[in-house]
């Protein structure tokens, strides 16, 4: 079963700020979501944010964090950040695109 890939607007201007190599290992990892939805491990509680219910995948060696969250119903994986990890900034502009407070 094959789960379409959508993304959240802000996404692309994430993608675009990455250097063209890792962009090209990001986009590769995000299209075998589409045949494995939950590649990724399941996220908690980061950064003072209830993120129960979406995935983080690595990208590399760890430096970048895909964070996405998967809607079985719709068949569909929704792509909410990509970005650094670091000081947890990548979990908390995934908190705000999801419309969570924090």
């Amino acid at each position: 079963m094959t789960y379409e890939i959508r993304y959240h607007p802000e996404v692309y201007a994430d993608l675009k700020s990455l250097d063209k190599g890792v962009r090209s290992r990001v986009l590769k990892k995000i299209g075998q979501l589409a045949e494995k939805p939950l590649l990724g491990k399941p996220l908690g509680n980061k950064a003072g944010l209830d993120l129960t219910g979406y995935r983080k995948l690595y990208v590399d060696k760890r430096r970048i964090r895909i964070v996405y969250t998967v809607e079985d119903k719709l068949l569909c994986v929704m792509v909410v950040a990509v970005g650094k990890r670091e000081n947890l900034k990548i979990y908390k502009i995934a908190g705000q695109r999801a419309g969570l407070d924090g």
